[in-house]
């Protein structure tokens, strides 16, 4: 009997060193996103002033990233599922970085769209990958820490948008992406060894089996999954809509110094990355319900007052409440779309909480034009409401299998 004790913990010790490893793998994963996303947006001014492309133009070859993600993230989920979330995330681990040399090589808003499908696809690609992959270690793990995989690329989005913003007068947009394709692709040869070693974990035995949540494709299954999709739509509306009105509301509602309303994307983006860190503390303590609920109510009350607020200071301090707010509504939906229909179900309410992402800005545009931008910002606040309000009357979100 000791011998066989022995042997037990001793397996148990391998199996959490190697839980550790896929962990830390998979986190550097999230983190080389963000940052190869944010190294490619800063340089967007330059790449247009390149092609001499029209505002509208520009519009339209952008748009090449969000339907190169939204096409390919479906398809990711099958192949997922086929050949595993492991081997999917290092191939799409290759691609992103060398697609995101080609911005700066065309010379016209039309090849410049063409090249950006290929990038939104590697970038779609590899978003489901790494999430389907984080699903199965949360589920194995039976902790909540799929809010920390979200924190590592929050925190590669802020550096790679601070280290962008230092070499941008001094390397040519070409020089500048070559230099991140190059960074992308040592990283990724680096850990892809590690994510390679191992099969994806499968989940372990909850102790209650109501509490486990059987992976499937029935009616219900999937309806679930899509009130979770809309949860992180709801949430990623925000997110875009933010970073790209936060500022101009700053500098034209509030009369703003252009530095200071630059700062306004970079408090919302402190603050969800400090809520991302504390997610699985929060997450444990809370449960995914009460995660949801709370953060929801919070987002709304930040936002309605960063969008209502006569002063810099007070709408600064709004941004950052709604950054608080909804740093942790995002990973939870996705890892419990996840859980209940595997791949497949990372791939659906990805690509509903990207299309939030999507449909924010140019909705804040029209809204701006019927009404007026601070009165269009508080769209944001209703939908991180509505995100609160689906997740209080669906009552399923645990935290992790066997957590309330």
């Amino acid at each position: 009997m000791p011998l066989l004790n022995k042997t037990t913990s001793e397996a148990s010790e391998a199996t959490s060193r190697d839980f550790s490893r896929l962990r830390a793998a998979l986190t550097v994963f999230f983190a080389l996103d963000g940052f190869v996303f944010a190294g490619w947006v800063v340089r967007i001014p330059a790449i247009k002033e390149q092609t001499g492309a029209s505002a509208s133009a520009l519009g339209l070859a952008l748009l090449g990233v969000s339907a190169g993600a939204v096409v390919t993230m479906t398809l990711t989920g099958r192949l997922c599922t086929r050949f595993g979330s492991h081997p999917v995330t290092v191939v799409c681990g290759v691609l992103m970085p060398l697609s995101v040399a080609l911005p700066p090589l065309t010379h016209s808003a039309l090849a410049l769209g063409l090249v950006l499908l290929l990038f939104g696809a590697a970038y779609g690609g590899i978003n489901v990958a790494m999430n389907s992959a984080a699903v199965d270690l949360v589920q194995a793990l039976r902790r909540p820490v799929m809010p920390s995989f979200h924190a590592a690329f929050s925190l590669g989005g802020m550096i790679g948008a601070g280290l962008g913003g230092l070499v941008a007068g001094h390397l040519s947009p070409t020089r500048h992406l070559l230099g991140l394709a190059l960074i992308g692709l040592l990283v990724t040869a680096v850990t892809a060894p590690t994510l390679l070693r191992y099969e994806a974990p499968k989940a372990q035995a909850a102790p209650d089996a109501r509490a486990a949540a059987p992976r499937g494709s029935g009616r219900g299954t999937r309806g679930l999954v899509l009130v979770f999709g809309l949860v992180a739509l709801c949430t990623a509306y925000g997110e875009g809509a933010l970073a790209d009105w936060g500022a101009l509301h700053l500098e034209q509602d509030l009369d703003a110094h252009p530095g200071v309303a630059a700062a306004g994307y970079s408090c919302f983006a402190f603050a969800m990355t400090i809520g991302r860190l504390s997610g699985t503390t929060l997450l444990e303590r809370l449960g995914g319900t009460r995660t949801v609920v709370g953060g929801g109510l919070l987002a709304a009350a930040g936002m309605l007052l960063g969008a209502l607020a006569p002063s810099t200071g007070a709408a600064l301090a709004g941004f950052a409440i709604t950054g608080l707010g909804l740093a942790n509504i995002f990973p939870v939906a996705i890892e419990r779309a996840g859980a209940l229909a595997g791949p497949s179900g990372v791939a659906a309410a990805s690509t509903l909480g990207y299309g939030g992402m999507l449909l924010g800005p140019p909705a804040i545009g029209f809204m701006a034009d019927w009404f007026s931008l601070p009165v269009a910002m508080t769209s944001v606040a209703v939908l991180a409401a509505l995100a609160a309000c689906i997740a209080w009357s669906t009552g399923r979100i645990p935290a992790a299998r066997g957590a309330a």
